[in-house]
């Protein structure tokens, strides 16, 4: 059995026993998103691999932070991230680094979280199919003739192909459902 086969607590509850370290963890799940991810598009704006790495292996040497201690994390583009490009799925957010983080975001973090990139959405995390002109279409894993749904489809995608251990999601219409 693979770690990306693990839920988030079985990883967290291999982590606290020190059966498993982070950085295994995370290169992992980092192959399993470079081996995966090309095809389905559901993480975006991903950091380097290495910057990846290092924040893993800086987890494995603090106590830790909270349930997500040492997992990595990809929230959705709709959530603002310091450092971490967050477009909305907009054009006109293409490029906008925040200076801090929104409160999903800040809540994410001091549970211990990792971030590694984002999950795709549709523009403003309007409609039900998560395409957007920044990043393009999330395909359904199981079958990517099919819409992965929205507007967590990025984040419904990145779950179901294993390149995320937990995910978040909203849903003001349908959001997390339709993906379901």
């Amino acid at each position: 059995m693979s770690l990306t086969d693990h839920s988030a607590s079985d990883l967290m509850r291999l982590l606290r026993a020190r059966q498993v370290s982070s950085a295994e963890i995370m290169a992992i799940y980092l192959d399993r998103i470079a081996a995966v991810n090309p095809q389905v598009n559901a993480i975006v704006s991903g950091i380097d691999p290495d910057e990846a790495m290092r924040l893993a292996r800086a987890a494995d040497d603090q106590e830790p932070a909270g349930w997500l201690h040492g997992l990595p994390l990809a929230p959705k583009d709709l959530v603002a991230t310091k450092r971490l490009r967050t477009t909305w799925g907009s054009p006109l957010f293409a490029g906008h680094v925040p200076a801090a983080d929104d409160l999903v975001a800040a809540r994410l973090r001091a549970a211990g979280g990792l971030f590694i990139g984002k999950t795709n959405t549709p523009e403003w995390g309007h409609g039900s199919h998560s395409f957007n002109p920044v990043h393009g279409t999330t395909l359904n894993p199981y079958d990517r003739t099919r819409s992965a749904g929205g507007s967590s489809g990025g984040a419904a995608a990145a779950l179901a192909a294993r390149l995320l251990p937990v995910a978040d999601g909203s849903d003001m219409m349908g959001s997390l459902r339709n993906p379901a």
